[in-house]
């Protein structure tokens, strides 16, 4: 089994690079849960990280905008830069780095406020200068919700559908004004319907932001991302399972002629 994962022929522009991860090892105290990923994440492309439950896809996307500090035991060895620094140096704010990196999670989490409210507070805690009315406006509209809610920003976010909500989370997110933003499962839970706005909505993001997507669904991960990373676990003597990148490519190669086999039987559905 090979530690470095394939990758495509044409090496990604620094320029155009947001993330580079060399060599990450992220561990749990002992206990090593992803292994030896090496990956070029592109500036305003959709990259879709795909692999069977316990592969280390979230654990890795967490990595990014440093969620997993919060976790005491968690322990990250080799480098990910974000434009060209070290994100986990000892200088870098984490708290800043969220700021410029943002979350939507797999579960709509909207706080229990009203929907201005709602984008309104992370500028808030920024300080934000300008015209909130104007903020919370545009940051409605980029989510592609703002003709659906215009007239009700002071009901609670709450009382929106699950896809709404979910779609407030995205707009919440984007009004701090993020470079990246990362989702965890954005569509697990909701119905086809609302799945397929959010994918619109993703395509139209990517313009101005760069999308990392961690989904369960083949079919989603085809339709939205630029580039795919498939995600494996190798099981150790004691039932341990560490994820690993078998393969990051270009979306249309992945799915239609990967370089390995278990991606093959992966995106095909032998497994998984």
């Amino acid at each position: 089994m090979r530690s470095n994962p394939k990758t495509n022929s044409e090496t990604v522009k620094s320029t155009d690079t947001v993330f580079q991860v060399r060599n990450a090892n992220i561990y749990y105290g002992s206990f090593l849960a992803v292994r030896d990923v090496i990956m070029d994440i592109p500036r305003n492309q959709i990259t879709a990280f795909i692999g069977p439950s316990g592969c280390g896809k979230s654990t890795l996307l967490r990595c990014f905008n440093r969620l997993n500090d919060l976790i005491d035991s968690f322990r990250l060895e080799g480098a990910i830069s974000y434009n060209g620094r070290n994100l986990y140096d000892s200088n870098i704010d984490p708290v800043e780095v969220r700021r410029r990196i943002g979350m939507v999670f797999q579960k709509a989490n909207p706080f229990p406020k009203s929907i201005y409210d709602n984008i309104a507070f992370g500028p808030r805690l920024n300080r934000y200068k300008g015209d909130m009315d104007e903020l919370v406006e545009r940051s409605l509209r980029g989510a592609a919700l703002w003709d659906e809610v215009k007239d009700k920003l002071r009901q609670s976010g709450l009382s929106l559908s699950g896809g709404q909500q979910q779609r407030l989370c995205i707009a919440r997110a984007i009004a701090v004004q993020p470079e990246v933003i990362l989702m965890d499962e954005p569509c697990s839970a909701l119905d086809p319907i609302s799945t397929l706005r959010v994918e619109d909505l993703l395509h139209e993001l990517k313009q101005q932001y760069t999308i990392i997507i961690v989904t369960h669904n083949m079919q989603q991960a085809s339709r939205v991302s630029d580039r795919t990373a498939f995600f494996n676990v190798q099981l150790s003597e004691k039932g341990g399972r560490t994820g690993y990148l078998v393969e990051y490519d270009n979306t249309e190669l992945i799915f239609q002629s990967p370089k390995e086999e278990s991606t093959r039987e992966y995106v095909s559905g032998r497994f998984g």
